[in-house]
C-alpha cells in the first residue's frame, strides 16, 4: 500500500445519527492509516466541528478499547449550514489550512452528499462509510449499526411477547423507520409479529388487522404483536390504538422502543464490517481514489464511486411481506 499513496493526511469525522459500530469504523481508519505513515485527525461534531476547527490529531493509542462500545466517540451532530456553498467552501478551506488532503465521513444519505458537494465543488477527496440505522443508503447491501438495531429492538419485542402472552394482550410496538421500512420489515419477521406497518403504507388496512387478530382469538392465542415504523408524523403508534379501540372495541397498548434502538453495544456483525469499511476506506485514498464509498455487496466490502451512494432505497421487497404473511398465521 504504502508506494501507491499520494496523500500524506487523513481526516475522519461522523455526521447526522448515530448508529452502533461508528467506533468500530473510526478505530479501523485511524489504525490503518497510522499503519500507513499517514497523519490522522479526528474531526469533533461532525461538519459543524469541522467549521469550528474542532480538529485533533491522533494515533494508534487514540482509539484503544472503542469498538466494543456503542456511540462515537468524536461525537457526531447535524449541520443544516453545510447546505450552502459558501459554507461548504470555508470547510474546504479549513481541511487545506490544516494540511488535511483527504476526509473520511461516516454516516447517512445527507452525510453522503455533503461530501460529495465538497469533492465537486472543491476537490476534497472524500471517502464514505455507510453508519445508520436506517439501511437505506443506496450502492450498500448494509449499512454500520442496523444490525444491532434490529438485534435490540427484537430482544425488546421478545420482552414485551412474554407480557402479552400472560394477559392475552394486543401490543403496537413502534421501532425507528421515518422513511424506510428495514427495521420494522426485519423486526416483524424476527419476532413473529402477526402485521407489519411500514413508513411506505399510505392507507392501513385495519380491517385486515382485526381479522388477523380474530384469527388468532379463534384458535386459542389471545396476544398479538404489532410492528409499526415510526414514519414521518408523530404518534403512529397511538393513532392506531384509538383506531382499533374506537372502531373495532379492541383493547391494545403501545410501547415506542425510540433511541434504546441507537445505543448499545454493537453486535459482532456490525463490529466486523465498520472494520472492514475503515479499512477499505483508507486503503482506497492509498490507492488514488478521489471520491468512493466503501460499501457491502454480496456479501463483501469493496470501493464503489461515491455517486452510486447518493441516493435512498425504501423499496420493499415483496418476498419479505409474503414470508410474514404465511408464517404469521
Amino acid at each position: 500500500m504504502k508506494e501507491k499513496t499520494k496523500i500524506k493526511s487523513v481526516a475522519v469525522l461522523c455526521s447526522g445519527g448515530d448508529s452502533p459500530g461508528m467506533n468500530c469504523a473510526i478505530r479501523a481508519v485511524v489504525r490503518t492509516a497510522v499503519a500507513n505513515d499517514l497523519d490522522v485527525y479526528g474531526i469533533q461534531r461532525g461538519y459543524a466541528g469541522l467549521l469550528e476547527g474542532n480538529v485533533k490529531k491522533m494515533d494508534a493509542s487514540s482509539v484503544g478499547n472503542i469498538l466494543q462500545h456503542g456511540g462515537t466517540i468524536l461525537q457526531t451532530s447535524r449541520c443544516p449550514e453545510f447546505h450552502e456553498e459558501e459554507i461548504r467552501k470555508e470547510a474546504a478551506h479549513i481541511l487545506k489550512r490544516k494540511g488535511i488532503d483527504a476526509l473520511v465521513v461516516i454516516g447517512g444519505n445527507g452525510s453522503f452528499n455533503g461530501a460529495w458537494s465538497l469533492h465537486e465543488e472543491h476537490g476534497v477527496s472524500v471517502v464514505g462509510i455507510p453508519g445508520t440505522i436506517d439501511n437505506d443508503i443506496e450502492g450498500t447491501d448494509y449499512s454500520i449499526g442496523f444490525d444491532t438495531a434490529v438485534q435490540t429492538a427484537v430482544e425488546a419485542v421478545d420482552k414485551i411477547r412474554d407480557t402479552a402472552h400472560s394477559h392475552d394482550r394486543t401490543f403496537i410496538v413502534e421501532v425507528m423507520g421515518r422513511k424506510s421500512p428495514a427495521i420494522a420489515l426485519h423486526v416483524g419477521l424476527c419476532t413473529g409479529a402477526e402485521n407489519i406497518i411500514l413508513p411506505t403504507t399510505e392507507d392501513i388496512d385495519f380491517d385486515q388487522i382485526v381479522s388477523d387478530i380474530k384469527r388468532g382469538i379463534s384458535r386459542g392465542k389471545g396476544s398479538s404483536i404489532i410492528i409499526a415504523a415510526e414514519g414521518e408524523k408523530e404518534g403512529l403508534s397511538h393513532r392506531i390504538k384509538e383506531v382499533l379501540k374506537d372502531k373495532y372495541s379492541i383493547d391494545s397498548h403501545t410501547c415506542i422502543l425510540g433511541h434504546i434502538q441507537r445505543g448499545g453495544n454493537p453486535t459482532a456483525h456490525d463490529r466486523f464490517l465498520a472494520s472492514q469499511m475503515g479499512y477499505i476506506a483508507v486503503a482506497s485514498l492509498i490507492n488514488g481514489e478521489v471520491a468512493t464509498v466503501a460499501a457491502q455487496r454480496n456479501g463483501k466490502v469493496l470501493s464503489v464511486p461515491f455517486k452510486e451512494c447518493l441516493g435512498k432505497k425504501f423499496d420493499t421487497d415483496p418476498q419479505f411481506i409474503d414470508i410474514v404473511k404465511t408464517l404469521s398465521i
